[in-house]
């Protein structure tokens, strides 16, 4: 199967789009960051997940999925009730689970090629090549796969409009998923979260959607009415600005283009549970609560603004 999801420009909304969601990457505990925070919204009695357009990436991909086929409430139980993890870092190229010390070379050697790269094209040529190789030496697609799939209680795609952002590994070209895609929502889940190697579906190889632009991708809501947007990682970003690829610019373009959006990002007290400690499975039910906290504090204001 040769799998070739159509152009960004396609993917983008359209004027009959009132409201899009954005959830953002941010590793397992910005998942647990996120389902907390709609969680809290829900129980405030705001039903974000009724958008007419859900964005994913990465980590978010996984919680745009999980709430697909799950309510709120039973994600977060889910979570908080998970037996105690050790202290872990993400999949590795066999689709396990690798060492904290892996976790902080592999950014490392992200970081290095960001700081070498001409542009946003050639980055992601250049962590795709790295993902191939990573890919080649222990090609893990299959148990990934499983691994994902065992986190989804729903595996086929909701009818309402749902994007899963990927990147090509061979090309660097940015890639989008959606139900017309003829790819399993598992296997568009599975290349959106790809961090640590190249994901196979069909000939083709994808990497994490997190590099299509920024962990957000928020420009897939353009033209929406209302986008709220859900970023574990606060808005930051690893490349130059003048890339044009933060979130900050995105939101902006957003808002010129006659978009009202508002972002949500972790509170100050919270902050340490993201970033370097993102995989940190033992950290997802303190993020869980955090999000729900802050969701349930924030109900009051995103009501007014999203209905």
């Amino acid at each position: 199967m040769n799998t070739t999801p159509s152009s960004n420009q396609h993917f983008t909304s359209t004027a009959a789009t009132r409201r899009a969601l954005v959830l953002g990457g941010g590793g397992s505990t910005g998942n647990a960051w996120l389902i907390g925070v709609i969680a809290g919204l829900f129980d405030a009695g705001l039903y974000v997940t009724e958008a007419d357009l859900v964005v994913g990436t990465s980590a978010g991909s996984t919680a745009a999925a999980q709430l697909a086929g799950a309510t709120p409430a039973e994600l977060l139980a889910a979570i908080l009730a998970a037996a105690p993890q050790q202290r872990t870092g993400p999949a590795g190229s066999d689709g396990g689970r690798v060492p904290v010390r892996q976790v902080a070379d592999h950014l490392e050697r992200t970081a290095r090629i960001i700081a070498a790269a001409e542009d946003a094209a050639d980055m992601r040529r250049k962590m795709g090549a790295l993902a191939l190789d990573l890919a080649a030496a222990s090609d893990g697609s299959g148990r990934w796969r499983a691994i994902v799939a065992a986190r989804l209680p729903n595996q086929l795609w909701p009818d309402r409009r749902m994007l899963i952002t990927a990147v090509d590994a061979h090309t660097g070209e940015p890639a989008v998923f959606d139900r017309h895609s003829g790819v399993d929502l598992v296997d568009a889940v599975a290349a959106s979260c790809a961090s640590g190697f190249a994901y196979r579906i069909g000939d083709n190889s994808y990497i994490d959607g997190g590099y299509r632009s920024n962990a957000e991708n928020a420009d897939l809501a353009a033209g929406s009415a209302r986008v709220l947007v859900l970023s574990p990682f606060g808005g930051r970003s690893r490349t130059p600005v003048d890339w044009g690829m933060h979130l900050a610019t995105q939101v902006d373009e957003l808002r010129a283009g006659g978009s009202g959006v508002e972002t949500v990002f972790p509170d100050s007290s919270s902050e340490h549970l993201f970033g370097a400690n993102a995989m940190d499975l033992s950290l997802r039910p303190p993020a869980a609560r955090a999000g729900y906290s802050q969701g349930s504090a924030l109900a009051g204001k995103l009501t007014e603004f999203w209905r």
